[in-house]
Formats: structure tokens, sequence, C-alpha cells
């Protein structure tokens, strides 16, 4: 067997090569982290290996600075290894009381690393677009919630500038009131207009739902508003649409990405009810791999949604102190449990489930909690067999 440490860098990766038999093959040495850094660790793998020799190549997961060397491997058909840069931490600490960290000793501890633990998993194309999933998700939920800002922002106008509005539509955020706000964005805007414009905006923007008939009630609405004529918050509200929109845009953008991503993962996650395509590429996109989990315990514990323990001394509180740890990934823990609440309205075992711990007298929020753990189960045995699932009656 043949090792190499890989300890990546912004501009340069020092690489170790090891053998099995403890044979210092090619010491620490640096490439820098361009094309023709890539091939002379091609060559120097080349040179220190045999054709029957196994090959591992182990880097730490350093976020955007190792994609393009684990891209480069996986690409020649190099067995990768992404180490967890905690593990290797506790690691170099056992073998030395001394406090060092060099970037020449992290590429040898991370050798060593892929020599003593054989059961290590490699880095595959599953993997991978686990990987361009987690971005993505994280993405579209950082966009996502930049949008519900925005919304947030347009109440707080309207409110100012035509607050009677609200009470005449059933909500402010659809495409036949951003528009009419985009062109009259005031009361005093709006009880100006031609009835005619005023209606065409109307109609063309709802599809034909709002027609004549709206329009006038709009306007009369405006002409007797208390609302403040202020330019500048009009000028806000109009750049606030348009903020909306182009995020709209943006996240249909990425849904149509994630989705792609989906298709080749032919997962049957979103075959649950009420697990949608973002929901579930949420979640598997967080889990990763699930033969990394021995149990669903495990997932819940990575995901902070196991309850906490609390004790000092010989006092042991189990039921007061038994709070979420919500220490694990918070866009997991996200997704788990906004799925849950849809699978509760759309599945009718996890419905009564669900009502069964209310009926005991939980908390709403403590029902679904327990709801998302036999939710969790269910995923991670669908995802371990690859059935779908099959809603019992």
């Amino acid at each position: 067997m043949i090792c190499v440490g890989i300890d990546v860098a912004k501009d340069k990766h020092d690489c170790f090569i090891l053998s099995s038999d403890g044979e210092i093959l090619a010491d620490v040495f640096t490439i820098t982290n361009n094309a023709e850094g890539f091939e002379t660790l091609l060559k120097t793998i080349g040179r220190c290996s045999a054709p029957d020799d196994t090959l591992r190549v182990g880097l730490e997961a350093t976020g955007h600075y190792s994609y393009n060397i684990l891209s480069f491997l996986l690409n020649r058909g190099l067995p990768a290894y992404v180490i967890n840069p905690l593990h290797t931490n506790l690691y170099r600490k056992s073998l030395s009381l001394r406090k060092t960290k060099t970037d020449r000793i992290d590429a040898r501890t991370i050798a060593a690393m892929l020599m003593s633990d054989v059961d290590m998993q490699s880095y595959t194309k599953t993997s991978f677009c686990n990987d361009e999933l987690k971005t993505l998700t994280r993405y579209r939920f950082d966009k996502v919630r930049e949008r519900a800002r925005l919304k947030t922002s347009v109440s707080r106008l309207v409110s100012i500038l035509f607050p009677e509005l609200e009470a005449l539509v059933p909500t402010l955020h659809m495409a036949s009131i951003y528009a009419l706000l985009s062109e009259f964005p005031g009361a005093v805007q709006i009880a100006d207009s031609h009835l005619t414009h005023l209606k065409n905006v109307l109609f063309d923007a709802s599809k034909g739902r709002y027609g004549r008939d709206m329009a006038m009630e709009i306007r009369e609405a405006a002409r007797h508003s208390i609302a403040s004529n202020m330019p500048a918050k009009s000028l806000e509200l109009q750049h606030t649409i348009r903020m909306i929109r182009e995020l709209d845009a943006e996240i249909d953008d990425i849904e149509d990405a994630i989705r792609k991503v989906m298709d080749t993962l032919h997962s049957p996650i979103t075959s649950i009810p009420g697990i949608g395509l973002s929901m579930g590429a949420m979640i598997l996109a967080e889990i990763g791999d699930f033969s990394r989990f021995d149990s669903p315990d495990k997932i819940l514990a990575y995901a902070g949604m196991s309850p906490s323990t609390h004790q000092s001394g010989h006092l042991a509180l189990t039921g007061i102190y038994s709070h979420m740890e919500k220490r694990g990934s918070k866009y997991l823990r996200f997704a788990i449990y906004n799925a849950t609440k849809y699978v509760c309205l759309w599945d009718p075992v996890f419905s009564e489930y669900l009502a069964k711990k209310r009926a005991e007298g939980k908390h709403y929020n403590v029902a679904i909690s327990h709801a998302a753990k036999k939710l969790v189960r269910v995923i991670y045995a669908m995802e371990r067999s690859g059935e779908t699932y099959k809603m019992q009656r």
C-alpha cells in the first residue's frame, strides 16, 4: 500500500508519500496550486508506486481550497480520502505531547492516518454530487432567507404608503400586487391614476383574476387613505420589489440545478408525501453518505436533535433538562424539522402519530420533534435499502 498525504493551502500543497513498510518514498515536497503542480504530484506518485500497488491519497476537508485538487484526483482515477481536520488534529496530538503544527507535519500525519485506518471510506463521484448538492441547497437557503427579509420590508413600506391595501387582497406578496406597487408605489399615485390603466395593470399581472371592479375598489381606498406621501419610501418600495423578482428568478435557477443533481442520485426520499425536491435535497446533502452512520440516532445527533443530558454529582435530572442539543448541522436540523411538519400534514400515519403525542400533553414543537425522529428512521431505512416509501393504511 502506498499512502499520499496532502496538506492543502491556498497557493501551494505539501505532500508526503509513505509505503506500508514504513518507508518514506517521498519526503515532504511542495507543489503549486495549478495544473503544473498537479501534474508534478501525479508524476511523483507514478515514480513511487508500481502498477499493482494499492494507492490511497488523503487530504483534509478545507472548504473551497480542496475542491480543485480533489477534482483532479477523481478525474485521474486515484482513490481520494477526505479527512475531517478535527480527526487529524486529534491524531497529531496523540503522537506527541508537544503542541507542534506545521504544513510538513500535517502532510505526514495524513499519510500515517491513511495507513493506520484501513476501514476509511474513499471519496466517490457520489460524494462529489453530494457536495454539489450541499452547495446548491445552502445557497438556496440563503437566497430564500434574503427574500423573506425583503418581503418583510415590503409589508413595512406598504403600511406607510398604503395601509388599507392589505385588507383588500389575500396577501401583498402576489404578482398582481407587486405589479401594481411597481407602477404606483403608494396611495397617492394610485389615487391619481387613470382607471383604465390601473385595471390593465391588475388584469395582466393577475392573468384575468382582477379586473375593473378591483381597480375601482383599490383606487377608492387610495383616495380615502391615511397614507403618507413619501417619495423616498416609494422609491425604496419599487427597488425592493425589483430585488424580490430577481431573487425569484435566481431561486428558480438554483432549483433547476438541484433537480439535475437529484436526478443523478435516484434517491427515494421524495416519494415520502410532504417532502419536496428542495427539502429532500437539503436532507440528503447534509447527511451525505448514509453508510457513515450506524443508526438513525447517529443522524439525529449529527443534526443536534438528540435530547441533552444534565447530571451533576449524584443528581441526574432527565425530565427537566432534556432540551434539544442544537449542536449539529443547523441546515439539517432545519430541513428535518420543516419536512416533518409537511409529512404530518400529508401522511396519515405521521398525522396520527403527531395527534397521539399532542394527546399526551406534549407541546406542538415537542410532538413534532418526536415525529422527526420517526421520519429520520424511515429515511434511513429507505436510503439503505433503496426502496420507495409505501404509505401504510
